[in-house]
């Protein structure tokens, strides 16, 4: 008899991936209080993030840490901010404003007032927003499994 080869899917620990991507966006949106006004990406009509212009000359001292310090800062923000404008421009349109009016602009908004706003019920708004970050975690690879537990041998 022919034994067939079977392999388990990780499951998703649902909380934990819930809680990354929200500790993503709530750093993408503290990124942006750090963010000179004149360099903050523009919100178009249509719900997409601009990307803001950029400073080609950097100043590089050997002896003044402070500044270098900065300039990493300063480049770790634009390749962090960066890379979640691209991901969440990869969600549809309607999930893109959710995710985008909800969690990454300067003003705090409630979700009640949001699904108001966006003129749905509490319950399809709940779905769309678990749609989005389900997407969202994938396409930004921070999901996070359930640790497999190992059997004990006695």
């Amino acid at each position: 008899m022919v034994k067939q080869l079977s392999f388990k899917l990780p499951e998703i620990d649902r909380e934990k991936t819930k809680e990354a991507v929200e500790a993503a966006l709530e750093k993408y949106r503290f990124y942006l209080l750090t963010v000179p006004e004149d360099q903050l990406p523009k919100l178009t009509a249509s719900y997409i993030l601009e990307v803001p212009p950029t400073k080609t000359n950097k100043f590089h001292s050997s002896t003044e840490t402070a500044v270098i310090d900065k300039v990493d800062f300063e480049r770790e923000r634009d390749e962090y901010m960066e890379w979640i404008r691209r991901g969440v421009n990869r969600l549809s349109p309607r999930e893109r404003k959710l995710i985008i009016k909800r969690y990454l602009s300067d003003e705090e908004i409630y979700d009640y007032e949001l699904y108001n706003e966006m003129g749905m019920s509490e319950s399809k708004y709940y779905r769309l927003k678990a749609r989005a970050f389900y997407k969202l975690v994938f396409i930004l690879r921070i999901e996070v499994y359930k640790e497999e537990e190992t059997p004990v041998l006695i």
